[in-house]
């Protein structure tokens, strides 16, 4: 008797640990296939139509072409998304006439609280709502803030995770820059 408990205890046990070696093989292959459709330099940026929140504008990415465009997946919750905004809104007029367009995606659940944001930081740069997660899912946005940085010919160069200093944000828009105003 005790000896067919043990065989039943360990026929179970060898189940749940297929069972499990099966779970960590999926979750590996399935990691590993969504890594390679994730937006990366060199990549043509994946297209995308968004209301602004802070303007009436409706913004295509497709519509920026022929301008650089900081792309910029964010949200109020987010304390290093907060720290980078002062720097992002200290630069857009000099570089919007330049040629580089910045555009904010706010990941937040609610307009409101991105208004109210955007009134307390006094943010002119377009903003806009990705209030389904429809373009965060396109971008595969992981931790935020995440930053892509698209030139004219609207390829990314570059992909940041994490927060940009002011020195570091205006290097990456000098890569950007569209040629005529590359000097």
């Amino acid at each position: 008797m005790k000896s067919d408990k043990k065989k039943k205890r360990l026929i179970f046990r060898t189940a749940v640990l297929l069972v499990l070696i099966g779970a960590v093989v999926t979750t590996l292959v399935s990691s590993f296939r969504d890594d390679s459709n994730v937006v990366k330099a060199g990549d043509l940026a994946p297209n995308f139509k968004l209301k602004q929140v802070n303007g009436e504008e409706t913004f295509e990415l497709k519509e920026l072409r022929g301008k650089g465009v900081m792309l910029n997946f964010w949200a109020t919750y987010c304390d290093p998304c907060k720290e980078e905004m002062p720097y992002m809104e200290q630069l857009y007029p000099e570089y919007k006439e330049k040629g580089i367009e910045i555009l904010a995606v706010s990941l937040d659940t609610t307009e409101l609280v991105v208004k109210n944001f955007i009134e307390d930081y006094n943010l002119t740069f377009p903003i806009v709502h990705d209030q389904r997660g429809d373009v965060m899912d396109l971008y595969k946005i992981g931790p935020i803030p995440t930053t892509f940085f698209i030139n004219p010919e609207g390829e990314v160069v570059r992909v940041i995770q994490g927060p940009l200093t002011l020195e570091r944000l205006e290097s990456y828009f000098q890569e950007i820059l569209p040629e005529q105003n590359n000097s």
